[in-house]
C-alpha cells in the first residue's frame, strides 16, 4: 500500500500497571477506532490493560515503563514508532508522557497527543519528586501538538495557569457504554460472599484506597447514618495503600460490623447492581469513571462538590452534592436518600438521562476521531522541544 493510501496509524502508550480510568478510556478508544485506523497499544506487559487490549483488533506492544531513570523505554518507543510507521502518538500518565515526548522527538513523529486526567501538580508524592515531575513536564510539553483534558476545570488550568495556547487544549469528556448498564436488572450475582443480608440497605463506594478518594470521611459519616437508619451497611469496592488504615478506622469509630471491604474488583457491575446508593466522597478528581457508571445504572448518588464531579452532576437534579471533608453533610445526604425512595429514584433516572445525553462512549470516540483527523490533515508543524 502506498504512503498516500495507507491508513493512519496510532500508538497509545500508558503505564498500565493498574487498570484505572485512563486505561479504560484507552481500551474504549482502541475498540472504537481500530476499524478506521491501524491501532497499537503499548504498556508494561502482564497486566489487566494488556489482557483487555488483546481482546480487541489492536496489537499490544510490551514496553518497560517501570524504571524512573532509564533511556531504555525511550529507545523502545522510538523504535516502535519507526517500525510501525506511527503517525499519531497518544500518551497518558506522567512517566509515559515524558518518555513518549522524547521518543517522538527522536523519531520525528508528526503528531503527538497527550491526555491529562490529573496534572502533575495534583500528584500525591514528595515535594522534591513533584518538582522533578513538574520540570520534566514543562520541559517537554512543547513537543505535544494537542492536550486532551477530561474536564473544563482542567482546560482552564492548562490555559490560564500554565499559559498553553487555547487551540492546543481540547476538552473531551470520558464516556460510558450505556448499553452495558441495565438498571432494570435487580441484582447480578456477586463474585464473592458478603456479610450483609439481602434486606439490608447498602451504600457503595468504589475506587483505589488512596487519600484523594476521601474514604475516611465516608466511614466517619456511617456512624451518624447507622444511628438513624436501621439495617444499613457500607461496601468499599477497591484496594490500595490505605486499606489497613481504613480498616483500623472502622474499629475506632465503631462501624466495623457495618463496613465490608471487597478488595480489587475487575468488574464493579455486580456490586453496583447490589447497592442502593453510590457515595463518592472524593477530595480531588479529574473526571471519575465510577460516577458515570453509577449514572448509567440510574443509582442515586451522593458526591463531593469538587471540580470535575460538578461537571458530571447537578445538585438536586441528578445527585446530592456536599462539601468535601464534611462527614456530617455526607451522612445527612445519605440518610435523606435512604429515607426518601421517591427522591432517590428521581435522581437516579435523571442521572441516567444525563449520562445518555452528555457522556456516551460514542460521543467520546467520535470527538477524539475528529481531533485525530484534523491533526492528520493539518499543515501545523510539530512544535520544537
Amino acid at each position: 500500500m502506498s504512503a498516500t493510501n495507507r491508513r493512519t496509524s496510532i500508538l497509545y502508550v500508558i503505564d498500565g500497571r493498574q487498570f484505572g480510568g485512563g486505561e479504560r478510556v484507552f481500551v474504549q478508544l482502541v475498540r472504537g477506532l481500530s476499524t478506521d485506523y491501524r491501532v497499537f497499544a503499548a504498556a508494561n506487559p502482564g497486566g489487566a490493560f494488556e489482557q483487555q487490549i488483546r481482546t480487541t483488533n489492536a496489537e499490544f506492544l510490551g514496553v518497560d515503563l517501570k524504571s524512573r531513570y532509564s533511556i531504555h523505554p525511550i529507545v523502545q518507543i522510538r523504535n516502535l514508532i519507526r517500525k510501525y510507521r506511527i503517525d499519531i502518538l497518544h500518551s497518558q500518565g506522567a512517566r509515559a508522557d515524558f518518555y513518549c515526548r522524547l521518543a517522538g522527538r527522536m523519531a520525528g513523529i508528526r503528531h503527538m497527543v497527550c491526555t491529562v486526567a490529573m496534572p502533575v501538580e495534583g500528584f500525591d508524592v514528595h515535594r522534591l519528586r513533584k518538582r522533578i515531575y513538574r520540570f520534566a513536564d514543562r520541559f517537554t510539553e512543547r513537543c505535544v501538538h494537542r492536550f486532551i483534558v477530561v474536564s473544563e476545570a482542567l482546560r482552564k488550568m492548562l490555559v490560564e495557569e500554565r499559559g498553553l495556547p487555547e487551540r492546543r487544549v481540547v476538552r473531551i469528556y470520558n464516556g460510558i457504554e450505556l448499553t452495558r448498564y441495565r438498571p432494570e436488572v435487580a441484582h447480578i450475582d456477586l463474585p464473592q460472599p458478603q456479610p450483609f443480608s439481602s434486606d439490608k440497605r447498602l451504600v457503595g463506594c468504589f475506587g483505589r484506597l488512596v487519600w484523594q478518594k476521601g474514604f475516611p470521611d465516608l466511614i466517619r459519616a456511617m456512624t451518624d447514618v447507622a444511628s438513624k437508619i436501621d439495617r444499613v451497611g457500607l461496601v468499599i469496592v477497591g484496594d490500595g495503600p490505605d486499606r489497613a488504615r481504613l480498616e483500623k478506622l472502622t474499629g475506632e469509630v465503631n462501624v466495623s460490623d457495618r463496613v465490608f471491604f471487597t478488595g480489587f474488583a475487575a468488574d464493579v457491575m455486580p456490586w453496583l447492581s447490589r447497592v442502593d446508593i453510590v457515595a463518592i466522597p472524593s477530595l480531588k478528581e479529574g473526571f471519575p469513571m465510577i460516577t458515570l457508571e453509577a449514572m448509567a445504572m440510574a443509582k442515586p448518588i451522593v458526591a463531593s462538590q469538587i471540580a470535575g464531579i460538578d461537571e458530571q452532576l447537578e445538585h438536586g437534579r441528578s445527585a446530592l452534592l456536599v462539601p468535601p471533608r464534611t462527614p456530617s453533610a455526607l451522612a445527612d445526604a445519605i440518610v435523606s436518600l435512604l429515607s426518601d425512595r421517591q427522591l432517590a429514584a428521581k435522581l437516579g433516572r435523571e442521572a441516567r438521562s444525563t449520562a445518555a445525553r452528555e457522556f456516551s462512549v460514542e460521543k467520546m470516540i467520535n470527538t477524539t476521531k475528529q481531533l485525530y483527523d484534523t491533526l492528520h490533515h493539518a499543515v501545523d508543524p510539530m512544535r520544537t522541544c
